[in-house]
């Protein structure tokens, strides 16, 4: 089952998305917003009750928002052998760093954006002013409810200004956070309908002026830490009344020689959910 958040006309709705057709969802009582969904005992059963089969809408009728409502956005790092070696590239003076978390029990874990910095499905992420070399992160991204409970994914675009970090890794938060940073869509996948992690495949694609500018693959399998952990330890005397969604870490890193470009197009694939396109700017 897939969730969205989408604007029609002035309306905000949510709905379950089905190839190119949407099916609303009431929203009214306990469920007044997507998220309220995710916290019920069975989302599934609660999404059920609260269809609207009266209406049937087409994706081309909508525009696709960001499926966040008030939600944080956390992150994990070097959780993939492809992310310690490029983080180990980007600085000398923290390269032992990286390579210490890499193989530490506790993970790297990092806010990245608060809802107003996230951008939805065909929105412009930014890369910042004061940076000269940025790429995107394509990260599996959980979807947790308030009580710590993995209840959907869905993909996310984990920006970063790799120049800043690399400069010294306590500019951490300024090469992650900031305006329109993080990517996040098209949809949320209900847990139980993804496939299995092992299977699950894991794509981006930059095109530059319609030729494709860079591309790999890579898939959950080669995450060097379980869902489990990441949830564990994110949720250690920490507590997320809204519920969070948790950035899981990348396994594709572009050349050192690469850096996105205002104008470019980023899609990330990830099996189960779907594609998330977003346009590049710089400035404003």
């Amino acid at each position: 089952m897939k969730l969205i958040k989408y604007k029609s006309g002035d309306a905000v709705g949510a709905g379950v998305l089905s190839g190119d057709s949407v099916s609303p969802l009431r929203l009214d009582g306990a469920h007044g917003c997507l998220a309220s969904f995710l916290e019920a005992d069975d989302p599934a059963a609660a999404v059920n009750s609260q269809l609207d089969l009266s209406t049937t809408l087409s994706l081309s009728e909508i525009d696709l928002l960001a499926p966040i409502d008030h939600q944080e956005v956390w992150a994990a790092g070097v959780t993939y052998k492809r992310s310690q070696t490029a983080r180990m590239e980007e600085s000398e003076a923290a390269a032992s760093c990286y390579d210490r978390v890499y193989v530490s029990d506790r993970p790297e874990l990092f806010l990245k954006a608060t809802p107003n910095r996230v951008v939805g499905p065909r929105g412009a992420l930014r890369i910042r002013e004061d940076s000269n070399w940025n790429v995107p992160e394509p990260e599996y991204t959980l979807v947790i409810s308030s009580q710590g409970k993995l209840v959907g994914a869905t993909v996310g675009n984990d920006m970063s200004s790799r120049d800043i970090e690399g400069e010294n890794p306590l500019y951490l938060p300024q090469a992650k956070v900031y305006n329109d940073c993080c990517g996040l869509g098209p949809c949320i996948t209900l847990i139980d309908a993804m496939p299995a992690r092992d299977e699950t495949g894991i794509r981006l694609t930059i095109r530059r002026g319609g030729e494709v500018a860079f591309s790999d693959e890579t898939g959950v399998a080669q995450m060097a830490r379980s869902f489990e952990d990441l949830i564990g330890w994110l949720t250690r005397d920490n507590s997320f009344p809204n519920g969070a969604f948790l950035l899981t870490g990348t396994g594709i890193v572009p050349d050192s020689e690469f850096t996105l470009l205002a104008g470019d197009e980023v899609t990330i694939e990830i099996d189960g959910v779907g594609a998330l396109v977003n346009s590049i700017v710089q400035g404003y």
